[in-house]
C-alpha cells in the first residue's frame, strides 16, 4: 500500500521544455485553444469544448492520423477539467502494467482526485485486455481517453465503443500546417530559409502530419544557408522527393485532371505518365487508387464490369505488398481502365434519376408491389394484383413498377460498346414483350 500511496500529493506545475528540447516539445501547445487543425473539436461549440466548458468529460477514442495532436489534447484535457493524467503505450504495456495504473487510480479516487486514463496505440491491446479496461470505466475509476490512427469499428471491442465517444480528428491542411511553421520561425527567431514554392512543397510533403513537418522545420533551422532554397533544392537537401505544388496546389489538380483524361481518351502511356508523375512526387497512393476506381465507375462503366473489379483488386494488392511493390497493382488497374471499352451510360443514368427523384417528390409506388404484412394493409390493397415474375413466361411479367403519377422513363440507355451491347440486347428483348403484355402501358 506504501507503494500505491508514494505520489499521491498534487503534481507540481508541468515545467515548460528546456531550451535545447525538441522544436515539436517546445512547440506542444500549453491549451487547447492553441491546438490547430482541429477546431471542429476544440472550439466553443465542439465536442469537447463542450465537455470542458460543463467540467465533465466522458471517456473517448481520439481517431486520426499520426502527427494530428491525439496526446497533446489527452494532456489538455486533464489539466482543462482538474483530472491526473496518467498514459500508458498499448504497444510497450501489459496486463501487470494496467493492473498498477488501476489500482493507482483507484487510491486518487478515494482521496478524492480522479484519473484520466490516456492510451495510446489503443487498438495495440487485444480483445481480453480491452474487456479488462470496462470495469474501471463503468465506476468511474479512470476517464478513458484512447487514441488510435485505426478505424475502431474494426479494431476496438463493441462493449468498449458503447463505453467511449469516437471523436475523429483530421488530418493537418496547409493553413494549420502554415501556422506550424509560423509558430516555429517565432520561436527560432528567425524565418525559414525557404523560397514560396519551396515553402509549399514541404507542406505538401507532410500530408498532414504536424510532428513530420516541425521535425523537417528543425532540420532546416540547423544549417546556416546563404540562400533560401527552391523547391529543388529542398529535396536535395532533406534527400527525399518533393512534390512540387504551387499555392494553390495546382500543379496536384492539373495531374489528377490529365490522368483522368488520359484513361477516357484510352491511352494507356499518357495514363501511365501521369500515375507516375504523381507517385514520384509523393502523392499518396491511395488517394491514386480512389481516383482509379472513379474513373471506373464513371468512364468505363457497364462496358466492361470487371474495371471495377480490378481497381478494388489493387487496392487489396496495395494494402497488402505496401510501396514500391503494391504500386505495380496500381499500374496494372491503370493500364486496364486506359485499354477498356468506354461507357458513360450509367453515370447519365444517376445523374438523370437523381434530378427526378428530387423533382417528383414522395409519390407512393403502385399499391400491387408494396408490401402488405399486416391485416390492416391487405385490407387497403396492398399488394393486391402482385405478378411474381418467376411464375411469368420467361420469368418476366411485364407490370408497371412505376408510381400511378409518374410517367415511366428512361435513364440508363446503354451503348453498343464492350458488355453494354449484351445488355443493350437484354433491354430491347424485355421492351417488345412489356409492349406486347401490357400495350397499354
Amino acid at each position: 500500500m506504501a507503494d500505491l500511496l508514494t505520489g499521491l500529493e498534487p503534481p507540481a506545475p508541468p515545467e515548460p521544455p528546456r531550451t535545447d528540447a525538441p522544436l515539436a516539445d517546445r512547440l506542444r501547445p500549453r491549451a487547447l485553444d492553441e491546438v490547430v487543425g482541429q477546431e471542429h473539436l476544440t472550439a466553443p461549440e465542439g465536442t469537447i469544448g463542450r465537455m470542458v466548458a460543463a467540467g465533465k468529460l466522458s471517456s473517448i477514442i481520439l481517431w486520426g492520423p499520426p502527427g494530428t495532436g491525439k496526446t497533446t489534447i489527452a494532456r489538455l484535457l486533464a489539466d482543462a477539467v482538474g483530472l491526473r493524467f496518467a498514459p500508458i503505450s498499448a504497444v510497450f504495456s501489459g496486463v501487470a502494467d494496467l493492473k498498477k495504473v488501476f489500482a493507482e487510480a483507484r487510491e486518487h479516487a478515494r482521496l478524492g482526485k480522479r484519473t484520466l486514463l490516456f492510451v495510446d496505440e489503443v487498438h495495440r491491446f487485444n480483445r481480453a485486455q480491452q474487456d479488462g479496461f470496462l470495469p474501471y470505466v463503468e465506476d468511474g475509476t479512470v476517464t478513458l481517453v484512447g487514441a488510435t490512427t485505426e478505424n475502431p469499428s474494426f479494431e476496438l471491442n463493441a462493449a468498449l465503443l458503447s463505453r467511449a465517444q469516437v471523436l475523429i480528428l483530421h488530418r493537418l491542411g496547409s493553413a494549420a500546417l502554415e501556422q506550424l511553421i509560423a509558430r516555429a520561425e517565432a520561436e527560432v527567431g528567425r524565418p525559414l530559409p525557404l523560397d514560396p514554392a519551396a515553402r509549399e512543397a514541404l507542406i505538401a510533403s507532410a500530408d498532414g502530419d504536424g510532428r513530420f513537418l516541425l521535425n523537417q522545420v528543425e532540420t532546416l533551422f540547423s544549417v546556416d544557408l546563404a540562400a533560401p532554397l527552391d523547391a529543388a533544392g529542398l529535396s536535395a537537401f532533406l534527400q527525399r522527393r518533393v512534390a512540387v505544388y504551387d499555392k494553390d496546389r495546382e500543379g496536384h489538380y492539373n495531374l489528377i485532371s490529365a490522368l483522368h483524361k488520359s484513361i477516357r481518351g484510352s491511352d494507356p502511356n499518357a495514363a501511365l505518365y501521369y500515375l507516375a508523375r504523381m507517385l514520384t512526387a509523393g502523392e499518396e497512393p491511395l488517394y491514386l487508387l480512389r481516383r482509379l476506381t472513379r474513373a471506373a465507375v464513371e468512364d468505363v462503366g457497364l462496358a466492361d464490369p470487371q474495371a471495377l473489379q480490378q481497381c478494388l483488386a489493387a487496392k487489396d494488392a496495395y494494402d497488402f505488398l505496401g510501396s514500391p511493390e503494391g504500386e505495380l497493382a496500381i499500374a496494372q488497374a491503370c493500364v486496364y481502365l486506359a485499354t477498356a471499352p468506354k461507357s458513360n451510360a450509367v453515370y447519365v443514368a444517376q445523374k438523370a434519376a437523381w434530378r427526378s427523384a428530387r423533382e417528383s417528390g414522395s409519390l407512393m409506388p403502385p399499391a400491387h408491389i408494396l408490401g402488405a404484412p399486416t391485416k390492416l394493409m391487405r385490407d387497403l390493397g396492398y399488394g393486391k394484383g402482385y405478378a411474381y415474375d418467376h411464375d411469368a413466361e420467361d420469368a418476366f411479367s411485364g407490370a408497371n413498377y412505376w408510381p400511378d403519377d409518374l410517367v415511366p422513363q428512361r435513364f440508363y440507355v446503354p451503348t453498343e460498346r464492350g458488355y453494354e451491347k449484351r445488355i443493350a440486347e437484354r433491354l430491347a428483348w424485355w421492351d417488345e414483350r412489356r409492349h406486347a403484355r401490357t400495350p397499354h402501358a
